[in-house]
């Protein structure tokens, strides 16, 4: 949670010298401090943010009660897609989020402070001459660099610019986790049937039957269902998920 100790940035220099404190603390947190930051990423603990300091520090807190806040707030709850995730998607997940919410900060001070339209391009334009944190995070924003000494030797600036574009657009993080009953092959002859099929389904985890009520998600790897209750995944952390791997499949116990 984030108070205001630090001075207010109120010029162009001055918001880009916040901007670039922040953002030292969230690449600190993403790679040299990444095992603190993820055992402090507790999915069992309520909805966390990841802050990044002026002074180059960051830390996992709860959202600001204040609203609405001082400045505006990082992604929250985090920590949710901790375990569904492969580490290095989670911590990619993360990266973008924080590109995001320093972009917000900095504009934040612009209009507050009343930046005008050459005052906004300045900004704009130092801070796109640093690496965004999913770049650092991921390695892609070395792509680049390499791809553009290949195309300038085969004077190709057509394939240059498009290999550009691909580096440096980051994979898509999310995906819809199958979260619906087990399915089983439809048949309108009768809803006798259809019932047969339900009750055969059952949990991997406890072995109870599918019930029409209760939230389900299914294994990627095995694809196997289980009760979202069972292995601890709510509704609200699997939209957040890429790929599940139930316990058995990622090497851990569900915890029930």
């Amino acid at each position: 949670m984030e108070g205001i100790p630090h001075p207010i940035p109120r010029t162009v220099e001055e918001v880009f010298g916040d901007f670039k404190g922040r953002r030292a603390g969230l690449i600190k947190a993403l790679t040299t401090d990444v095992e603190k930051f993820y055992h402090q990423c507790d999915p069992e603990k309520e909805n966390l943010c990841l802050y990044g300091m002026p002074n180059e520090t960051w830390e996992v807190n709860l959202p600001v009660e204040e609203v609405p806040p001082e400045l505006p707030e990082p992604a929250l709850g985090i920590n949710f897609a901790r375990d569904g995730m492969q580490e290095k998607d989670w911590l990619s997940l993360v990266a973008v989020h924080s590109d995001s919410w320093l972009l917000a900060v900095a504009f934040y001070f612009g209009a507050r402070f009343g930046f005008g339209k050459n005052e906004r391009k300045r900004l704009f334009q130092m801070i796109n001459e640093v690496p965004t944190i999913f770049e650092v995070v991921s390695g892609a924003g070395k792509q680049p660099k390499d791809q553009s000494v290949t195309h300038n030797n085969n004077s190709s600036s057509k394939s240059k610019s498009s290999s550009k574009m691909q580096a440096r657009q980051p994979e898509p993080l999310t995906k819809a986790v199958k979260m619906s009953p087990p399915p089983k092959e439809d048949d309108e002859s009768g809803e006798d049937e259809e019932e047969d099929d339900e009750q055969g389904a059952t949990c991997g985890a406890c072995g109870e039957s599918y019930g029409t009520d209760e939230f389900w998600i299914c294994c990627d790897v095995c694809e196997r269902w289980f009760h979202g209750k069972c292995v601890k995944i709510t509704p609200a952390k699997a939209e957040h998920i890429k790929q599940y791997k139930c316990p058995g499949c990622s090497g851990k116990r569900a915890r029930v």
